[in-house]
Order: structure tokens, then sequence, then C-alpha cells
């Protein structure tokens, strides 16, 4: 059975745990955790060079580490690889070391959906959210492999995904 190491995986790990153990509100522990990612924002090389390669097929997630309080993912997207309009089951926080991550944000209004936002996520940039109101869309813009670190609050090897919802309602 091969190792892989992970550097910087570790240290995210401690410090996630101590955040997570002192059971703040969920956007405050999302901002906490964001403000540790930023400081400690691991490099390419917490993923092997195969594993950045991605899939044609699409976007590639890859749980690093799971625990009962939280879960730590890496997602590699491919040029013009994205997600479907979806929230998620808990608090999240994420960091972008490739890529650009265009995120389109939405309010869902009963019987359509609203845009209510557009940022570009580009490398070194971090940034967190918590349900309600963490309803979003998410593509690869960039002309490279975009390499993302996603850190949510639940144990996604157990749900299975960070997903809550999958929206399909029309946006107006």
């Amino acid at each position: 059975m091969t190792t892989i190491v992970r550097p910087g995986l570790d240290e995210l790990v401690r410090g996630i745990g101590a955040l997570t153990a002192r059971r703040l509100e969920r956007r405050e522990t999302a901002f906490a955790v964001a403000d540790l990612l930023r400081a400690h924002l691991p490099s390419l090389d917490l993923l092997t060079p195969e594993e950045r390669e991605g899939s044609p097929d699409g976007y590639v997630s890859q749980v690093l580490h799971a625990q009962d309080d939280f879960s730590i993912v890496a997602v590699v997207w491919r040029p013009g690889q994205g997600t479907v309009i979806h929230d998620h089951v808990s608090w999240c926080a994420f960091g972008v070391l490739s890529g650009i991550e265009h995120e389109t944000l939405y309010r869902d209004l009963g019987d359509h959906l609203t845009e209510i936002g557009r940022a570009d996520n580009r490398p070194g940039e971090v940034s967190g959210f918590a349900p309600p109101g963490d309803i979003h869309a998410v593509l690869n813009t960039s002309d490279e492999v975009g390499v993302s670190v996603h850190v949510y609050g639940a144990d996604v090897r157990r749900l299975g995904s960070s997903v809550r919802r999958v929206y399909d309602l029309p946006v107006r």
C-alpha cells in the first residue's frame, strides 16, 4: 500500500479540529475556518500530479479527511467544468489553489430562483458561508485545471456528499 504525503493537511486537520471543538454558530465557524485556511492554504502539492489532472467526465471531489464534525475535500475542475445549482448540508469554507472558480449566487423565491451575485474566486482567495443563503453554482472559467480545497462542517464520507439540495427551478 502506498502512502500519499499531503503537505499541510495535518496542520489543517489540527487547526480545524480546534475550531470546531469551540462549538461556535455555523456562520462564525465558517468564517473562523476560512481565516485559518487563508493563513495556511496548502499548495498544489496537496494532491499528486495524477489527482491534479481531473477527469474529462466532470469535476472530481476527493475526500482528504473526514470525521464527525468536518471534512476536507479537494475539488479538481477542468476548464469549463462546473456544478449544478445547489446548496449544502452545513457551513463551508474554501480556498482556490489554481484556476478561477466563478460562483453565481441565488435566492429561492419559492417558484423560481433569482441571481443575487457573482464572484470570481482566484488562486489564493478564500471564502466561507453557511446555510441558509448558500444556493450557488460554480464553474471553472479559466484555461487551466482548477484545484480548490473545501472544508465542510459534516462527515461527507458518511453522508456521501456535501450537497443538501439540487435546484431545478427556473432562474428569473
